[in-house]
């Protein structure tokens, strides 16, 4: 199923290098953006109240685990895919959490990417919600 596109002209002073950014790359990740998210992400260390930032993924690993186990993804757009992976391994991934193993983790990805009920760049926006209300500026034109 196609999703459908998300008008640019819903933005009201966006800065014109986000402009610039969706108008090249959509409500999507490109490389850039996708280690930007990721050097904003954190797990926590077991058994401490101490967190750790985790390490952007190669493309190549994520395309990997989804094809150890037969998954295919529909919507997958650029880095999108790669973004949610690193989220779930921060967020989700291990012992006592939602996502227990590499499969169930593969599994979370095609949800999210292919979600019927979303729009195109849902994934995007999600983030750019969070980056928004955590205060955390974008800095559009390095991301070009």
């Amino acid at each position: 199923m196609k999703k459908r596109k998300t008008s640019l002209d819903i933005w009201v002073d966006v800065p014109e290098d986000m402009k610039r950014y969706l108008k090249n790359y959509g409500y999507h990740f490109n490389r850039k953006l996708y280690k930007f998210a990721v050097s904003k992400m954190y797990r926590e260390i077991k058994g401490t109240d101490k967190t750790e930032p985790i390490a952007p993924t190669e493309k190549e690993k994520v395309d990997e685990l989804l094809k150890k186990y037969s998954i295919t993804l529909e919507n997958n757009e650029m880095y999108d895919a790669t973004y949610i992976y690193s989220m779930a391994m921060a967020d989700l991934y291990g012992t006592g959490k939602s996502l227990p193993t590499e499969q169930f983790v593969a599994l979370y990805i095609k949800d999210k990417i292919d979600d019927i009920d979303q729009p195109d760049g849902y994934i995007f926006n999600e983030w750019y919600a969070k980056m928004c209300f955590a205060g955390i500026p974008v800095d559009w034109e390095e991301m070009l």
